[in-house]
């Protein structure tokens, strides 16, 4: 993954309802939920979801298909995977940074 595609998918998942949307795609498993569903579960007005789901798809975090009159959304495992894979490889294996101290000087 490239670090344009980590703050992308860190930013989208950076909002209350996003992220609770994408936990419960994720709960869901492969198999998705319709629009519909996501929206009773949370509580959140269609067209207020919508906005979130296309959020979570530009991030690549959601992929979407349409089964009939039904959109039903599915959280992308492999985005998630290469996500975690990126921020232990690059944010998590350095050795913890020490505070530098401060020096002070006697008056």
């Amino acid at each position: 993954m490239e670090k344009s595609d980590a703050v992308t998918a860190l930013a989208a998942l950076a909002q209350d309802n996003r992220l609770d949307t994408y936990r419960l795609l994720v709960q869901a498993g492969p198999e998705g939920m319709p629009a519909g569903q996501v929206a009773a579960a949370l509580g959140l007005p269609p067209n207020t979801l919508s906005f979130h789901f296309d959020r979570l798809r530009q991030a690549g975090l959601v992929t979407v298909r349409r089964d009939g009159r039904s959109m039903i959304y599915a959280a992308r495992y492999d985005t998630m995977d290469a996500l975690l894979g990126y921020l232990t490889d690059n944010c998590c294996t350095a050795r913890p940074a020490k505070p530098e101290r401060e020096t002070q000087t006697t008056p």
